[in-house]
């Protein structure tokens, strides 16, 4: 069970860079609210971006960070596995991404996305899709499990059920499989190149019983042949060749070219710094009534005119960014068709290399040919020595068949394994299973906040649901208060299946404004009894907007407010 105790963050979305710490076990149910934009679900959005890179709401990582401080963005979660207390350290200008086990740092040997595949395969058991469906609830950028494709569900079905492992093992027997295919189809060319070359064989034993005269011909044929190769080849080099020289010369500004993008990049980065120093220089006199070396005040007049200036400035200087942009643009299309243009050149130069290769192996023919035809009329025939020849060739043959024979029977039980694996296999039997466990705990849910239907859903993760009067419905037909309740259903079925597997269970519980959306008085009360029932062993954090209607119904409250355009905890 992964067991969580605290989050803190500092310089992310509306918080400055005082820590706010939030100590996630300390009580089982936890009320959070605050004014709009206070940072109440600011909590949601944290434990998102550390463990998993990405928040729980539609933001992207770079509209995260504090837009004042624009730096240092830092969270930290902590949490236990068993005996194993684990922190994940993740932030943002800098970078940063540590994982912390028993407060020994994990060595970070491969890039960051095998470190974060680490630690959601080894550490969490949890994918991003997984953790928001049976840890957070929101109304803000959350996708209900009912509204996600079946392929979607059946992740987090298979996360839940711990059968990822039999997707794993699909995944390594399909890498087995392209193998195994690679060397039937390698062990089958060798095979017909070993059948050419008995049929080659064949056909020289053939021909050293012939006349000759016959055979010096059909060498001749060869060489022939071979030299009409090599000046097919050469005529396709040399025009190859003008063709890269015409390329080339449409390039010679490429050095040039280079090094004006280079200075034109510089100027901007230059320019760029120079708007940011007039917007320091803005911001001091807006700030700054007292001169901070004299103390003495500065006027009011000189402060306008000053902020005026640096206005000015900053509007002359966008407007050079603005021509500098467009000549940027200009070198950078112009780089790109010299890129092109390379890319052309190499593809010749592939092309020639290919038709010289041709050339060197027309000759090492015409050389082999030509010996043959010199010594033809001077040696005897040995017909035996050849025959024997073709006895060796033929055993091969058979070598090559039997070990075919042997990849074939391998194919017939990795074929077997494969249907075994697919998501008709094992891994249906294993939900097929589940299914009236988890279908009977959806409806005891329902039934517990006051919603009396029969809910099933099938192998394929498609819904039935039917009234009392065994009327057929959908999810979707439902109102936003019901849906809401068969959202809230699943989720805490998905905790109950969690816990009895033991392979994605956890403590947390966060619910992003639920009370304030689509449920109603009794469902509120409805929703409070199930949440009571939970356990000790779960911590629920509520956030809403009643707080005035739910202040009683929690054993601990945190408030958020703003402060100096950032946010805090104002009561804990």
């Amino acid at each position: 069970m992964v067991k969580f105790k605290k989050i803190s963050w500092r310089n992310f979305l509306s918080t400055g860079n005082s820590t706010t710490e939030i100590q996630l076990d300390r009580t089982s149910t936890t009320l959070i609210v605050g004014e709009n934009g206070a940072g109440k679900s600011t909590i949601l959005d944290a434990i998102c971006f550390a463990l998993f890179n990405k928040a729980f709401r539609n933001i992207s990582k770079p509209q995260l960070l504090n837009s004042i401080n624009q730096k240092n963005l830092l969270v930290e979660v902590e949490f236990s596995i068993g005996r194993k207390h684990y922190r994940i350290v993740r932030g943002h200008k800098p970078a940063r991404f540590e994982i912390y086990i028993d407060g020994n740092f994990l060595n970070q040997e491969a890039d960051s996305r095998d470190y974060q595949k680490y630690l959601e395969e080894h550490i969490l058991k949890l994918n991003y899709k997984s953790f928001t469906q049976i840890v957070m609830l929101g109304s803000a950028s959350f996708t209900p499990f009912m509204q996600l494709p079946p392929s979607h569900r059946r992740e987090i079905i298979e996360d839940l059920l711990d059968i990822r492992i039999f997707t794993a093992m699909n995944q390594l027997l399909k890498d087995r499989q392209s193998q195994l295919k690679d060397s039937l189809r390698q062990i089958d060319a060798d095979i017909e190149v070993q059948k050419e070359r008995v049929r080659i064989q064949n056909e020289y034993i053939k021909t050293l019983e012939v006349d000759r005269d016959n055979r010096s011909k059909e060498i001749q044929d060869g060489i022939d042949a071979a030299c009409t190769e090599i000046d097919f080849a050469n005529s396709a080099v040399v025009k190859l060749e003008a063709q890269v020289q015409a390329l080339r010369s449409q390039i010679n500004d490429e050095d040039t070219q280079i090094d004006k993008a280079r200075k034109l990049a510089d100027l901007q980065r230059k320019m760029t710094e120079k708007i940011s120093k007039a917007q320091n220089e803005i911001a001091f006199y807006h700030d700054n009534d007292n001169c901070p070396t004299c103390q003495q005040g500065l006027p009011h007049d000189l402060k306008t005119e000053a902020i005026a200036a640096q206005n000015a400035k900053m509007e002359e200087i966008q407007q050079a960014l603005t021509a500098l942009s467009n000549n940027i643009d200009a070198v950078q299309l112009r780089l790109d068709i010299i890129h092109d243009t390379s890319n052309q050149i190499a593809g010749h130069n592939q092309e020639i290399i290919a038709h010289n290769n041709q050339i060197i192996a027309s000759q090492k023919y015409i050389q082999k040919l030509q010996a043959e035809l010199n010594t033809h009329t001077e040696t005897t025939d040995n017909l035996d020595e050849e025959k024997g020849k073709l006895r060796g060739l033929a055993r091969e043959v058979v070598v090559k068949t039997q070990e075919r024979t042997a990849l074939g029977e391998e194919k017939y039980y990795q074929d077997i394994a494969s249907n075994l694996l697919k998501d008709t296999g094992i891994k249906t039997k294993v939900i097929r299973q589940y299914l009236p466990a988890i279908n009977k705990l959806v409806n005891k849910y329902l039934n517990a906040m006051d919603f009396f239907v029969s809910f099933e859903l099938d192998e394929a993760f498609n819904e039935t649901i039917k009234s009392r009067h065994r009327d057929d419905f959908s999810y979707a037909s439902f109102s936003e208060g019901e849906k809401q309740r068969i959202d809230l259903a699943l989720l805490f079925t998905w905790r109950t299946i969690a816990k009895m597997k033991n392979s994605a269970a956890t403590n947390l519980l966060l619910l992003d404004e639920v009370f304030d959306s689509s449920l109603d008085i009794n469902g509120t009360d409805y929703l409070m009894n199930v949440l009571n029932t939970l356990g000790e062993d779960t911590n629920v954090f509520v956030i809403s907007h009643k707080g005035d209607q739910l202040f009683d119904k929690f054993r601990s409250v945190i408030k958020f407010e703003k402060y100096q355009n950032f946010s805090r905890i104002a009561q804990k």
